[in-house]
């Protein structure tokens, strides 16, 4: 993977920073994308003082207007982005009687819209030159109803599918496209869910009133766990593989 030029967004922090520092360990030239301005420029930083090769690119993945732009710079600055990872997501939690329309738009617009316009934007390019590969950063929650998180399983689950039709229709350009649904994973998304002393018990053990699962392997993942994945499938050891789910969730879904 030397020498290729990712573009990797939700760069800030949790998945998608281990990500970043993953690619560019293996000398990849990596666009950090994210929002979050300060946490983005805090990230990169400290990756640049441990001599890793990322910069910043601050955007928002909901707005057609600032990928598109976002992407123009990467490719004026960097060259031409050789591996997308859609990685920035958002939840919202709630029963569907409780979720408004903001929490389900915003849901979306980051989930989903995110994952459309910056795939459209980079693979529009990789088309024209004839290779690539991307990796959506799902969840097993695409394929398993929860309590409480209807906004973002279908989210997720409508990125799934979008990467899989993608990748039928750039197949034929050399384009890989594939999705890591992780589980249950170490993340501030994660902790933001736990609301005292039982929310690490329930998670590993499951709980009969959500009519959840545990996870059999006993651990949370981390986020090194999912990255290893995510970098997996963009690397040339996956150069056979497309439109492929790999789930990492210690068997939570069974596999299913």
């Amino acid at each position: 993977m030397e020498g290729k030029t990712a573009l990797v967004t939700g760069a800030a922090g949790g998945i998608g920073a281990e990500v970043v520092r993953q690619l560019a360990g293996q000398g990849v030239t990596v666009a950090a994308v994210d929002r979050d301005r300060e946490l983005l420029h805090e990230t990169t930083q400290k990756l640049a003082a441990d001599g890793l090769g990322v910069l910043p690119f601050p955007a928002d993945v909901s707005s057609a207007a600032e990928v598109e732009a976002v992407v123009e710079a990467v490719e004026g600055r960097l060259g031409p982005v050789d591996l997308l990872v859609n990685g920035a997501g958002v939840l919202r939690l709630g029963g569907v009687g409780q979720l408004s329309e903001d929490d389900w738009n915003a849901t979306f617009a980051v989930n989903t819209t995110g994952v459309f316009l910056m795939s459209r934007a980079v693979v529009r390019r990789m088309t024209a030159r004839g290779g690539g590969a991307v990796v959506t950063v799902a969840s097993n929650a695409a394929g398993t109803p929860r309590m409480d998180m209807a906004a973002y399983a279908a989210s997720k689950a409508a990125a799934t599918m979008f990467t899989k039709c993608l990748g039928l229709e750039a197949a034929a350009h050399g384009i890989r496209c594939n999705v890591v649904a992780p589980g249950s994973t170490d993340t501030p998304m994660l902790r933001s869910m736990w609301h005292d002393e039982s929310g690490p018990r329930a998670t590993l053990q499951g709980s009969l009133d959500s009519h959840r699962l545990g996870i059999p392997l006993a651990k949370v993942a981390t986020v090194t766990d999912v990255a290893d994945a995510v970098v997996f499938l963009l690397s040339d050891r996956a150069s056979h593989i497309t439109m492929h789910t790999l789930t990492v969730d210690g068997g939570a879904t069974l596999g299913v």
